[in-house]
């Protein structure tokens, strides 16, 4: 199914899953959920965070963590990418890197099963929530210290992974570049979610003039985690066009790339940005005043 170059019409299929602790099954859930999406002719896949491994158990990870040539996850996106001619977003997957530890990967596979982009993780969730259990990716993953963005046949696409969302700048970034599109594949806490994830789905498709597309994890995962779900696309102007809840499931959305370029210029945002200096004042500039 391959795209023209210019295209502006894109059919997505959003995929929700609860991923395991080893690659077999998540790799299984992957195959059908290709076949399903090229049945819908979706022109483009998109998965959740940890697609490929969930598995936060740092010595039974190291494990079955393999090099980026022999990881069975990514393989398999590549083929259903050529098998159907879809384009893959991989969501992520943890890969072996020069490091010590893994690298938080996603990749962006054309229609060929070939990787055009690949992204690791910059942010990396180092937090102690309400319920008192400390979250720390850095004792898991070595981050990220690139942002990528790629040329697709429907614009340029920025990429990001979950915590990347709590800083603006990199979507800021992607936004001045042109992008159209950004990814963020997620697999956020309840607690989190619940506070936090559509408000700021909401506010960084906003504030750059761009469709946010956001596949979750959901429901109680192998390692003990429970994750959020409610997988989002979010148009250019705030509007959300899916929310799959906290199923299982895929959903299967056309959008309208043109629309980015109508919500900008309606609210010209990121041409009316201007630089400025912080002027800092106290207590000792109004006595010498």
């Amino acid at each position: 199914m391959n795209q023209p170059e210019g295209a502006r019409h894109l059919r997505l299929c959003v995929a929700q899953t609860c991923s395991t602790n080893a690659h077999e099954g998540n790799v299984a859930a992957l195959r059908a959920i290709a076949e399903r999406a090229a049945v819908q002719e979706c022109q483009l896949l998109c998965l959740p965070e940890a697609a490929g491994l969930m598995n936060r158990d740092v010595e039974s990870a190291r494990k079955i963590i393999t090099r980026e040539e022999d990881d069975p996850y990514l393989a398999a996106c590549r083929e259903m990418a050529a098998k159907y001619g879809i384009w893959v977003h991989s969501g992520s997957t943890p890969i072996r890197a020069a490091a010590d530890l893994p690298v938080n990967r996603t990749h962006l596979i054309d229609s060929a099963g070939e990787i055009v982009a690949r992204y690791d993780k910059i942010h990396l969730f180092d937090v102690c929530l309400a319920d008192g259990i400390e979250r720390l990716e850095s004792k898991r993953y070595t981050p990220g210290d690139q942002s990528v963005l790629v040329d697709t046949p429907w614009g340029p696409f920025g990429l990001s992974i979950c915590y990347d969302l709590r800083f603006p700048h990199l979507y800021r970034e992607y936004a001045k570049e042109g992008a159209t599109l950004l990814f963020a594949p997620s697999a956020f806490t309840r607690p989190t979610g619940k506070a936090h994830w559509e408000m700021l789905l909401r506010t960084r498709a906003v504030e750059n003039g761009c469709f946010m597309v956001a596949a979750a994890q959901t429901g109680e995962h192998d390692d003990g985690r429970k994750t959020y779900g409610h997988s989002m696309v979010v148009h250019p102007w705030g509007n959300i066009m899916m929310d799959l809840g906290d199923a299982v499931q895929e959903g299967i959305l056309d959008i309208d790339l043109t629309d980015v370029e109508t919500t900008r210029q309606q609210i010209p945002s990121l041409n009316n940005e201007r630089d400025y200096r912080m002027h800092h004042t106290g207590s000792n500039d109004q006595m010498s005043a």
